[in-house]
């Protein structure tokens, strides 16, 4: 029998992992992962980046765990040798429209402590970043650049050496409550018998939360693929850190934009749009119950709705190099399509409420058997340990 059980080796579900042994060492926890190794899906196909929280409602969870889970995370790195680069980054209006969204912005981030971020000129744009073009811009040095598989594997090698137990390769396919525990049942066959499951399982999270409870839960996970360009060597010059757009503030998404890797090299992009499976990260990959299930929630058709203009612009740049190309132009002038070489691409669980509501903050929905991160997407990297210790809270007030 085990205390705690935990779905999902990424890295949400590992820093829960982590820091219920850190402060409980006596539980018996168990994490199960379907995959052959941590991090495959969501955190495995991030950009790397580590957010400041300048985005967030000041209040909200994201706010508040981003920022703590920043400190968390440099303090994380330090102690465990991973290779991490505050480089900063700039956020570019490149509107008179924008403006104003970026004096809004910048507000924000003050709200939520950045106090070392600045308003800057055109002129002061142009020494950090020779290459941009923008009326002016905000400088956020709190931003950095990271690897996440990396991050994770350090989780795990710790979780391990807390007698922590790791399965891999064990999808989970039901979860029984019985009355004094529930069994975790996986496809291959085995029964975990456990006083609590804890589900972390990303872009399964809601399909799992409805193996726990018996009522239906009100969110859905649609799966948004987004997908990259990498820039050629010889044009990284145009790029020394980070460059991103004024986001569109009723869209979940920050726009394309430009990323310097920590194991070398330029990303550019994501775009967003519809994945037609949950792990669908090329555009031939279908799963037909996965696309239905979507297509028919409440919630997703009124989303597709309200932003269907927005959407086509984003699957007109998926299919269109150049689109793509005069997105990034935007930014910067001199990039061209021969520059940009195909990338990889990453699928955000973004949770859809009923009435068609993208949940714009994380969500834990809870029962007497179960507790369920039902919304973890970014900053949910940067936040993990943050987010661990608030799930790790939730579960420890039960023993």
């Amino acid at each position: 029998m085990y205390d705690i059980t935990i779905i999902g080796g990424g890295i949400v579900g590992l820093a829960t992992a982590l820091r219920i042994k850190e402060q409980r060492p006596a539980l018996k926890v168990l994490l199960l992962e379907k995959e052959n190794e941590v991090a495959k899906h969501q955190t495995g196909h991030n950009s790397g980046v580590i957010h400041s929280g300048l985005y967030y409602k000041p209040g909200s969870l994201k706010a508040t765990n981003c920022i703590r889970g920043y400190r968390m995370l440099i303090d994380f790195c330090e102690r465990e040798g991973v290779a991490y680069d505050l480089c900063g980054k700039i956020v570019v209006a490149t509107t008179e429209a924008q403006r104003p969204l970026l004096r809004n912005l910048f507000d924000r981030g003050n709200q939520n402590g950045l106090t070392d971020n600045r308003m800057i000129s055109e002129g002061e744009m142009k020494e950090i970043e020779p290459h941009v073009k923008g009326l002016e811009g905000i400088w956020v040095p709190y931003t950095g650049i990271i690897d996440y598989k990396t991050v994770c594997e350090k989780y795990a090698d710790n979780f391990r050496k807390l007698d922590g137990e790791l399965r891999f390769n064990e999808k989970v396919t039901d979860v029984k409550n019985r009355n004094t525990h529930s069994e975790v049942v996986t496809a291959t066959g085995k029964v975990f018998e456990t006083k609590l499951v804890v589900n972390c399982a990303g872009l399964y999270s809601d399909k799992v939360a409805q193996l726990t409870q018996p009522e239906n839960i009100n969110v859905r996970i649609i799966p948004f693929r987004g997908e990259y360009y990498k820039i050629r060597p010889e044009k990284h010059y145009l790029v020394k850190n980070l460059i991103y757009p004024v986001p569109d503030p009723n869209f979940p998404f920050l726009g394309v934009h430009f990323t310097r890797m920590i194991e070398g090299g330029i990303e550019a992009g994501p775009n967003a749009v519809f994945a037609f499976k949950r792990e669908g990260y090329s555009k031939l990959d279908i799963h037909v119950p996965e696309m239905l299930e979507s297509l028919t929630w409440p919630g997703f058709r009124k989303v597709a709705m309200k932003y269907w203009r927005t959407g086509m612009g984003e699957y007109y740049r998926s299919f269109s190099k150049a689109a793509f190309t005069k997105a990034l132009q935007g930014l910067i002038p001199e990039i061209q399509s021969e520059d940009l070489i195909p990338g990889g691409s990453g699928v955000r669980a973004q949770a859809c409420d009923y009435d068609g509501g993208l949940l714009d903050d994380f969500s834990i929905i809870e029962n007497k058997t179960a507790i369920n991160v039902c919304n973890a997407p970014s900053p949910a990297a940067t936040s993990s340990l943050s987010i661990g210790q608030t799930v790790s809270e939730k579960v420890l007030s039960r023993f």
